[in-house]
């Protein structure tokens, strides 16, 4: 059973179509990686799924329930951490908190108990009796995802999570994220983050201008692309037409050239045998060659040959 399914959602602010009939599916238990620039339409989606947001047209169920039709009880269901650190400056860690679990209706030494256990996961256990203004930003981060957690929903909405955290606060938030899909619960995670997305998510849409343009795991994005790429560098950049030249002749498709680190890049069909082949002829036309590598298409190479783009670039506005 899907935990969240959203249909031909439209959204438009004046002459801006945000979404333009978006199709997300996500089945319980699973995490959703939601890929795509800036104003590609990810947060529209999110705010609708969240109902902070109604949509022009199309419709969108979570845990159930219809966004538009039962907002409370979707609401009920969800546990939601957007871009921005959302805290109470003047109040401490701990009453963050325990005041999210008062507010959802929990017992007193529930809310205290369930505020305790999150700050001692997310390494918050030092500064809990701190105002929150004090906080660093990586703090602030931390305390707004704890607080999406406090009533274990069912689903868990986390809109670029790690937005703003050093290395360790990232790995600490996919930790936890781990931790919720092994307890059954679902995630939908917007990201620009590429590694983020192939580390935790089960499937990826990307979107893109306000549509889905592909969807399906990391490895059968990846194989959209199609085949390895074969990367060179040489010692001499007087050699890299030469280069250039017998890369075009080994690769399915035209190299990419990096004059200044010396480098050159080809999509190869045939992998270790259009590396052996590259090297036989290069050594046959006397170029020195510094370092060879034969890597897998990664999640940017999908963006970008999917988009034409990559995903740090902007969207539309």
């Amino acid at each position: 059973m899907a935990a969240v399914r959203a249909e031909a959602l439209v959204k438009t602010f004046g002459s801006n179509r945000a979404l333009d009939g978006v199709d997300l599916e996500i089945p319980s238990g699973q995490v959703l990686g939601l890929l795509g620039p800036n104003g590609a339409g990810k947060t529209t989606t999110v705010r609708i799924l969240t109902t902070l947001l109604k949509p022009d047209s199309g419709r969108a169920f979570v845990a159930g329930h219809d966004v538009l039709a039962e907002p409370q009880a979707v609401r009920r269901s969800i546990g939601l951490s957007g871009q921005y650190a959302a805290v109470d400056e003047n109040l401490t860690g701990y009453e963050n908190l325990y005041m999210v679990g008062r507010l959802y209706g929990m017992s007193r030494a529930g809310a205290t108990a369930r505020a305790r256990q999150l700050l001692d996961r997310f390494r918050l256990r030092e500064a809990a009796d701190r105002p929150s203004k004090g906080y660093s930003g990586g703090m602030r981060r931390r305390l707004d995802l704890a607080g999406a957690l406090v009533a274990a929903p069912a689903v868990v909405v986390l809109d670029e999570p790690t937005t703003g955290l050093d290395p360790r606060g990232r790995m600490d938030t996919w930790s936890v994220i781990g931790e919720l899909v092994a307890d059954g619960t679902t995630v939908l995670l917007t990201t620009q983050y590429l590694e983020e997305a192939d580390q935790l998510a089960d499937r990826i849409a990307v979107i893109d201008r306000g549509r889905v343009i592909a969807s399906g795991t990391a490895d059968q994005l990846k194989t959209q692309v199609g085949g390895e790429r074969l990367e060179l560098a040489v010692q001499d950049a007087a050699d890299l037409p030469v280069v250039a030249r017998v890369l075009s002749e080994v690769g399915s498709g035209p190299p990419e050239i990096e004059e200044q680190l010396r480098k050159a890049l080809v999509a190869v069909d045939t992998g270790p045998k259009a590396l052996i082949e590259a090297l036989r002829r290069l050594d046959l036309e006397g170029v020195a060659v510094q370092d060879v590598a034969l890597h897998r298409p990664t999640l940017d190479d999908v963006f970008l040959g999917l988009t034409g783009r990559r995903t740090e670039e902007e969207g539309q506005p």
